[in-house]
This record gives C-alpha cells, structure tokens and sequence, in this order.
C-alpha cells in the first residue's frame, strides 16, 4: 500500500491520521436522493455531496444547499446519462456531447472518444456557473462516472477540469494515488502525471478514492445480498482506511417507485446506503478505528490560503 503525501499535515492533523471525506453522489438527479441527502447532511452522518447540475431535480438541491452554506457541497461534473428512462442533456449546445437522442452519452468510452475539448470545458465550466448562480457556497468539484479520468480509452479531460478548478480556488476529487496500480505501470504513471499538473496549478487532491459496489449482488435472486451483508463490507471498508486523506463516496437514495422508475437497477442499495450511513455499528467502528471525518471545506480553504 503507497504511504500518504503531506496532505493531512497540511490540514493540521498529525501525522498518520486517518482521515476519511464520506461524500453523497448525485445529489439533485432525482427527490429520491435528495430527500435522503438533505437528511443525512442536515444531521451530519455524511461529511459533503455533490450535485448534478444538468439533471431535473437539482433546483431542489440547489435551494437546500443555498440555505445551509455551513454545509459542504460541491458540483458533480456531468458528462453522461446512464439510465434507460430517465435522461438529461448538457447545458450547453455541444453537439459532441449528446448522442442520437440529444442526450449526454450512456457510457464513458463513448465521451472519451467523441468529446471535443473545447466543449467540455464550456460545460462543467456553465455546470459550476449555475450552482454558483443559484447560491451555492460551491466547496469542491468531482465528476459523475469518471468520465473525466480516461481510464477508458487513455483520452481524459483532467486538463479542462484543473484549469476550473484553480481558476475558482476548488479542490478536486482525483486519488493522488490508488492502492493496488503499483503493478500497473500505465496507470501508476498516468495518476503521477495527473497529481503533477494539479499540482502545478494549486489544485487539491486526496490521496485515495474508495467506495464499494454500486450493484446490489444477486438483485433479484433468492441469493440478494442482505442489508447485514451491506453493511459488513462497508464496515470491512472502513478498518482498512490507512493514513492520510480517503475519499469514501456513496449513493444514499429513498427507494421507492419515483426511484424505480428512473433506474435500471440498484435500486434497493441505494436505500442501503442511505440507512447504514446512520446505523450505530457503522458510526461506532468509525469511532473505535479513530477516523477523522473531516471535509472538502478544509481543503478548499487550504488552496485558497485562508486556512486557519
């Protein structure tokens, strides 16, 4: 396992701290999330969220995060449309972000190889002006689906990314490292290349990424994996958090039929998540392993120098 950077001293921790960012994804994509978002940030059991600009329901996330500014909440930069029934569009007219229905593509291959680099800088940079338009207190920028990373096809758009994000003092969601990449050659120097130009330019990065499945396994079957089950590997997730900055990032929903409708599957985990982000075994082994929950606000502060 790859030691830390100085990011956590930096932060003012002392060394060997293991700190952990437990981040709600797409924030604003459906009431569904943000009915459960709101909830846990309100009530502190997740440390930030991320909001998906481009999607129906985020005026409803932007007017919660507009009226809770103590909260951190960041933008979800949106360059796909994964689901069957439930699609949304870029806010800017980029033909080469949208597929033969006018939407954002299905799949990440299919924005690494067709993006122009021109547009997706117009996009995440209109995606951000509106959050901030709207009056979020915008605290850190990540992306929805990797589709900025190029882990599909090599072609990425970190450039696009890191020029908004030191252009609006943001930190951004990119492993400086990941466990594991010290037998892929390609990967390891791509991240190194990657963490160098942030670095260059200001912008903050977290040392490790982590999550768990986005599936629920066996949905469907008599083998369907249980909420106990769940709940034991995020639990396994969390004793084996090292030193230094983790990211942990999840996708808390109400399951329902509104969230039915709109997805093609996982339904039932995402009510799982949302449940054992308040379950009294999770919060006690956080407690009984020493993690810091810290959140992105420190490391924006941190870029822009005003860190106390």
């Amino acid at each position: 396992m790859t030691a830390p950077s100085d990011l956590i001293e930096r932060l003012g921790h002392a060394p060997g701290t293991r700190a952990i960012i437990l981040n709600a994804d797409d924030f604003g994509m459906c009431h569904a999330a943000n009915v459960a978002i709101a909830e846990l940030l309100d009530a502190g059991r997740v440390d930030s969220a991320t909001i998906m600009v481009p999607c129906s329901w985020s005026p409803e996330a932007f007017a919660f995060a507009a009226s809770r500014t103590d909260l951190d909440v960041g933008v979800h930069l949106v360059l796909t449309s994964e689901w069957t029934r439930y699609r949304w569009r870029p806010l800017t007219a980029a033909a080469s972000l949208i597929d033969g229905d006018g939407f954002f593509p299905v799949d990440v291959v299919a924005v690494e190889t067709r993006a122009a680099y021109d547009e997706v800088a117009a996009e995440i940079a209109a995606q951000l002006r509106t959050a901030l338009d709207a009056g979020v207190d915008v605290t850190h920028l990540d992306n929805h689906m990797g589709s900025v990373y190029g882990l599909a096809t090599g072609r990425d758009f970190l450039e696009q990314v890191f020029a908004l994000a030191a252009a609006n003092g943001l930190p951004f969601r990119l492993p400086r490292r990941m466990d594991g990449a010290e037998s892929d050659a390609e990967l390891r120097d791509k991240l190194a290349r990657a963490a160098a130009a942030a670095d260059s330019l200001g912008v903050e990065i977290i040392d490790r990424l982590w999550s768990h499945p986005f599936e629920l396994v066996g949905e469907g079957t008599a083998a369907e994996e249980t909420y106990e089950q769940v709940r034991d590997g995020f639990v396994t997730l969390l004793r084996a958090v090292p030193a230094g900055v983790t990211e942990i990032y999840l996708h808390p929903m109400v399951d329902g039929e509104e969230l039915r409708a709109a997805v093609d599957f996982a339904s039932p985990k995402r009510e799982f998540e949302r449940k054992l982000l308040a379950d009294p075994v999770v919060l006690r082994v956080i407690e009984d392993e020493g993690l810091v929950r810290i959140g992105w606000r420190a490391l924006r502060d941190l870029q822009r120098g005003t860190a106390r």
